[in-house]
């Protein structure tokens, strides 16, 4: 008796070792089959699977294509041309040519004129010139922050 639990009990850890060593494996199957699918979601709209999605770990493929379609989607609040100006403003001050190109070229598809462009990347310049001259002066947030309401209430006040 006590030899026959031994054994069952053996069996079982083993049962619970094998299956608990095999999870990894059949996710990275299920990552696969999702990079597969997302792969020709990607083929359908663009043509071709960008390159950037290709240089993620694997598990990470699908999930991300999914979050890049979110940041898409008709239901958004800002539309398209102005999220892709929003994009370069940004690329333009990391600065990343890839994202400055991808978001150039995008935003002129959707209708962005020269003018909307060169805007852009002035307002971005514009933000980190005033962030330059309030960050090296060392002026105290909760001073901005006073000074600023204040500015907000007077333009509210004379908006009439």
């Amino acid at each position: 008796m006590n030899k026959l639990f031994h054994r069952t009990k053996f069996i079982i850890t083993v049962c619970i070792a094998v299956f608990v060593l095999s999870s990894p494996l059949l996710a990275q199957e299920s990552s696969s089959d999702s990079w597969k699918k997302a792969q020709e979601e990607m083929k359908a709209m663009f043509g071709s699977v960008p390159v950037m999605f290709t240089k993620l770990p694997m598990h990470m493929r699908a999930s991300t294509w999914d979050w890049f379609k979110s940041m898409s989607s008709p239901d958004a609040a800002i539309p398209p041309k102005y999220g892709e100006l929003i994009g370069l403003a940004v690329a333009s001050q990391i600065p990343c040519e890839y994202c400055v190109y991808a978001h150039t070229s995008m935003a002129k598809m959707l209708g962005a004129t020269d003018q909307e462009i060169q805007e852009a990347v002035v307002k971005a310049a514009d933000v980190r010139h005033w962030s330059t001259i309030l960050n090296g002066n060392q002026v105290s947030f909760e001073s901005f922050k006073s000074n600023w309401d204040d500015i907000l209430a007077f333009l509210k006040a004379n908006s009439k």
